[in-house]
């Protein structure tokens, strides 16, 4: 995945390359018989701006195939993940055995007495020790789907504690997922089953998966403060007559 990440920057690159140095060419002939750079009518002029509009249209159709192959790739490996879920904030222990933690954390904090260590395909604390106060997340493969979703849907009853469960996703919508988080919120942004989706400022729900698309949702709407100021004149002045009936009533 990496890899073709990688060849997708380069064409990105390529393009951009190409740009300037035509740019620069055009600049430095824009004084030649030619009028390259005001799209002259000589013969020369015509095939060098069919070559550029070629290069161009090559260069955006190879960008799209790429745009179009890693999110078919994207989309697999999160198909992959579908059974996974990452739990945070579990105490760690040196020696633990990660499927006991688990099981336990799943039979009294999320109410499912009958989950047991078998309804674990396999599980282990993930990242590095950089923060030694604070425990690593579990990532867990569970047997089926359904009992990953039972948990999922129950997590709202980690409510209160220090527990929190996540979905593991790739590293594209986790991107993506954190860059609607900070642009709309925590609370308009979440996921379901390796999906996005972002409650809009039209207060539309939108399901995204890429940068472009959460561009494409707008900007959040402007939170605006009232102030006395705003307050219309004819109620101050309905406020200042109550307040003289009052005084003459005394």
């Amino acid at each position: 995945m990496e890899a073709v990440e990688a060849v997708s920057g380069t064409l990105a690159e390529m393009r951009a390359e190409f740009k300037e140095r035509m740019s620069r060419f055009e600049a430095g002939h824009s004084s030649t018989p030619s009028k390259l750079a005001s799209g002259g009518t000589s013969g020369l002029a015509q095939d060098y701006w069919a070559f550029k509009r070629f290069i161009f249209d090559a260069l955006d159709c190879l960008q799209r195939q790429m745009e179009f192959f890693v999110r078919d790739m994207d989309a697999q490996e999160m198909r992959g993940r579908r059974k996974m879920l990452l739990i945070h904030g579990v105490p760690e222990n040196k020696n633990e055995n990660t499927s006991l933690v688990v099981a336990s954390v799943v039979q009294e904090k999320l109410s499912m007495g009958n989950f047991s260590t078998s309804d674990v395909r396999r599980c282990r604390r993930v990242g590095s020790f950089a923060n030694k106060a604070k425990p690593r997340p579990i990532l867990v493969k569970i047997q089926d789907v359904d009992t990953r979703d039972k948990m999922w849907y129950n997590k709202a009853k980690l409510k209160g504690t220090s527990i929190t469960i996540s979905e593991f996703l790739t590293k594209t919508r986790h991107q993506v997922f954190m860059a609607a988080r900070d642009k709309f919120g925590v609370a308009n942004c979440w996921t379901k089953r390796g999906h996005i989706y972002v409650l809009g400022p039209d207060g539309i729900r939108h399901r995204i998966l890429s940068l472009g698309e959460l561009r494409a949702i707008g900007e959040p709407a402007a939170v605006t403060e009232h102030s006395p100021a705003a307050v219309p004149e004819r109620s101050l002045a309905a406020v200042a007559r109550r307040g003289k009936r009052g005084a003459n009533k005394k």
